[in-house]
């Protein structure tokens, strides 16, 4: 359950805090995660000295955990120090979505609209280049697009290139120019039924959004076995057989279900690696047997959940998350896989 109540995002934060303990090679996403929970709670102080533990012990993403400690630090008064992170974040170009969408959305946050514009700008044209195809475009950088087409609607600037590859990789029902409309705030006070619908039509659109990213802060997750970790499983725990009646056939339900999960409309979806010892040490962890199938589910929520998923679909050009030696759109991403 999301926890609603500042309380609740306490108990969270601690309990994720208890997990870093236990997982200290997983200690990054766990923190993080920790860290988020203490500023919905109020505490932002110590999401703060979270951040620096973080920033001290060489992370793999620095950029994010910056640009995060930047609109947390402006949130309670720190505005120069946020805005003096917020430039270096900057200067140092990063090559993912994340740390650019944090910085921009905080600029925005504070009515610096003609900034933030101009830095989803720039990270747009780092990371997309000339791409027009929005099947090419990752999933971080689909909401990047979207929340710059949104600011850009609120500057009054006209469609470019990159708000028209927003408005193709958007899947809702509402069209982007309808939620991001600034004269949508008139029609809260409209006396028109028909318009006072049509607004809560739309805000259940964006809310249904929100509450999905904030149920889900890791993807949902579908269990990779290599080849060689499969073997060794079956030969270990032969009951999972009825799982895994072969690697082909493995792979191939692994891309099913996540279309189907897609088809549905489930966000943020994932795959992660698995392996044997791994798997043990989580069975023993819940008390039960491996050879138990109603532990691999939970088994691919802990991986997430510890940091370890890779975002699913990739780029059609990039190489397949099978381990092939073919693209995407070559292999699993084909239209017959």
């Amino acid at each position: 359950m999301r926890p609603d109540m500042p309380a609740d995002h306490t108990t969270e934060a601690e309990r994720l805090l208890r997990t870093a303990e236990r997982y200290p090679e997983d200690q990054e996403p766990l923190l993080l995660q920790a860290a988020a929970h203490l500023e919905l709670a109020g505490e932002r102080a110590r999401a703060t000295r979270l951040y620096d533990t973080l920033l001290a012990s060489e992370p793999a993403d620095p950029h994010l955990i910056r640009a995060l400690k930047a609109a947390n630090l402006w949130e309670y008064g720190h505005e120069a120090e946020a805005r003096a992170i917020i430039e270096g974040v900057r200067t140092s170009a990063p090559e993912e979505a994340g740390p650019w969408e944090i910085v921009a959305a905080t600029l925005e946050a504070h009515d610096e609209l003609e900034e933030s514009e101009a830095v989803f700008t720039e990270a747009a044209t780092l990371l997309l280049g000339s791409t027009q195809d929005y099947q090419d475009v990752p999933h971080a950088t689909q909401s990047l697009l979207k929340s710059r087409h949104r600011v850009r609607r609120m500057l009054a600037l006209p469609h470019d290139d990159w708000d028209m590859l927003a408005d193709a990789v958007h899947t809702a029902d509402v069209p982007l120019d309808e939620l991001h409309d600034p004269k949508r705030l008139w029609s809260l006070g409209s006396s028109d039924p028909a318009e006072l619908q049509a607004e809560i039509t739309r805000l259940r659109s964006e809310l249904g959004s929100y509450r999905t990213a904030l149920s889900r802060p890791f993807p949902v997750a579908v269990l990779h076995w290599p080849e060689a970790e499969l073997d060794e499983l079956l030969a270990a725990y032969p009951e999972l057989e009825a799982e895994y009646p072969t690697y082909r056939a493995h792979l191939t339900d692994i891309e099913a279900s996540l279309r189907e999960l897609a088809q549905a409309g489930t966000p943020n979806l994932g795959i992660v690696p698995a392996t044997v010892p791994s798997y043990e040490a989580f069975a023993a962890s819940e008390a039960s047997s491996p050879a138990n199938a109603d532990l691999l589910p939970q088994y691919a929520t802990t991986l997430a959940a510890r940091g370890r998923a890779t975002s699913w679909p990739p780029p059609r050009a990039a190489a397949c998350w099978c381990g092939s030696d073919r693209t995407y759109g070559e292999c699993h991403g084909g239209e017959d896989a």
